[in-house]
């Protein structure tokens, strides 16, 4: 038997978590839960889970390799809101993120927040068995597991509810210090704590399988993926990771596929955004696995209309990425006539004419497609990119006003932001862009010297002040709110 490794004992409280999107009831389905799902509540309140979810996900952006790719943030957030919609007992907004990680896992958080590693995309061979990854932590977060196992440690060893919490927040700033002591707060519950994660997996594993079918997926997804990963380890001296955080014995594996049984056989047709999605995190994020994407595309030459579509949009990417950009806009030009409205392939093309210094036909293009896809923020963003770039600051700025209002929580907004006021010399706005993007990754002390320094160098008593002042005391209410778990 395989020794755990440390680094699993967090994944296994992370993996244990979620909540959910505002609901709209209706009459109970195969996926109502039992009262145990809904318990917890003296432990964390609802609320309580939301604030520690905030606080994860921006510690998450400050330490761990989000790709903050509007396309792929985008097609991973309408994939996990369609299962939501299907998701009984959903209590709080569900929210994904893909972390640039070359190991296969999954897990979920407190407030309803997914992390998905990109990994993810290459072993899974189609939407369906994506689909049901995201099933299982959506029904994670349903159930309130990880609130549960803490209201169970709580009763019957009090020290751990602090310990943990307190250990998983080291973590995501430190993690050597925070493994350390999660380990130590652990050390005496193994067991309980391993059964508790077996019994876990199988109720999401069960709850997953019902929001897969009810949300038009195939049920028989779930354990085919779940047999890719065991056939991984036959070859392997290491298993994937998510085989620690999600245990997977004979026995789950045997239950999934009795239960996927029980659903009628399901045709779903392929799904051209994961393709597009896949290939995409292939080539641009990671790049070490050149020759299986040349090989997955050649494969995709001769396959479907679908999949020969993926192929050359695959194509233009990598020879983008080599600079060659009047290559990759000759195999693009056809696509594009083809699919003029493609948000991928717009993409690909506002790339190239920025390759080639083509400022004017990026900007109409993009104003084109925003006049049928009003407010389109992967438009928006491309254009405030491609406006910034040509040196048309006052444009970009008034893009980025409204985006950063309607996108608060878009680091990509507050980044351009930044950027576009530097270069005006708008040194206060510059200021308290900044700040917005330390917020979001939890420096709340740095944004507020920012905003600080912002309003210090504006009029005395002006709008400009008051704005900078009052964010300053949200913020100061916002690290309050957070600091009672640090305690």
């Amino acid at each position: 038997m395989r020794k755990m490794p440390k680094k699993s004992l967090i994944a296994i409280l992370a993996s244990l978590l979620l909540l959910g999107n505002p609901p709209v009831f209706s009459a109970p389905t195969e996926n109502t839960l039992p009262d145990i799902g809904t318990t917890a509540s003296s432990t964390l309140s609802i609320n309580q889970e939301i604030i520690l979810g905030d606080l994860y996900v921006r510690l998450t952006r400050a330490y761990q390799p989000l790709i903050n790719d509007p396309l792929l943030t985008q097609y991973i957030d309408n994939l996990g809101q369609r299962l939501v919609k299907n998701a009984d007992s959903v209590k709080t907004p569900f929210h994904f993120y893909l972390v640039n990680n070359s190991e296969i896992n999954a897990y979920a958080f407190f407030g309803g927040n997914v992390v998905l590693h990109s990994a993810l995309f290459r072993y899974s061979n189609n939407e369906s068995e994506l689909a049901s990854v995201m099933a299982h932590e959506i029904s994670h977060v349903t159930q309130r597991h990880l609130a549960r196992f803490l209201e169970e440690q709580q009763r019957n060893t009090p020290f751990v509810w602090a310990g943990a919490i307190s250990s998983i927040l080291l973590m995501i700033a430190n993690p050597q210090a925070g493994m350390t002591a999660l380990g130590g707060t652990l050390a005496g519950i193994t067991q309980n704590r391993i059964s508790f994660t077996q019994a876990n997996e199988q109720e999401a594993d069960r709850i997953g399988m019902g929001i897969l079918n009810q949300a038009g997926f195939d049920p028989h997804a779930m354990p085919m993926f779940m047999q890719n990963l065991v056939d991984r380890t036959r070859y392997s001296s290491k298993a994937p990771e998510i085989l620690y955080t999600h245990p997977l014995p004979d026995s789950r594996l045997s239950d999934a596929r009795n239960r996927a049984n029980q659903y009628p056989a399901k045709s779903v047709p392929e799904s051209q955004d994961f393709l597009f999605a896949r290939i995409r995190i292939l080539t641009m994020y990671s790049t070490e696995q050149r020759p299986y994407i040349e090989q997955l595309m050649k494969k995709h030459s001769h396959g479907t209309a679908k999949e020969q579509l993926a192929a050359t949009y695959g194509r233009v990417l990598l020879l983008s990425i080599d600079k060659k950009p009047a290559e990759a806009k000759a195999a693009l030009l056809p696509l594009l006539d083809k699919y003029p409205d493609n948000l991928w392939f717009i993409d690909a093309m506002t790339d190239i004419d920025l390759d080639q210094k083509q400022y004017a036909s990026a900007i109409a293009r993009l104003q084109n497609a925003l006049k049928k896809q009003k407010n389109n923020p992967i438009l928006q963003i491309n254009l405030a990119n491609v406006y910034l770039q040509a040196k048309q600051y006052s444009q970009a700025s008034q893009l980025l006003f409204r985006y950063t209002f309607n996108n608060p929580n878009d680091p990509n907004g507050w980044k351009l932001l930044t950027e576009v006021e530097g270069k005006q010399g708008k040194r206060s706005e510059e200021l308290a862009a900044r700040a917005e993007t330390m917020a979001l990754e939890g420096r709340f002390d740095l944004a507020i010297q920012y905003l600080s320094q912002a309003s210090a160098r504006v009029k005395l008593g002006s709008y400009d002040q008051e704005r900078y002042d009052a964010r300053i005391d949200q913020l100061r209410q916002l690290q309050n709110s957070f600091n009672q778990f640090k305690k």
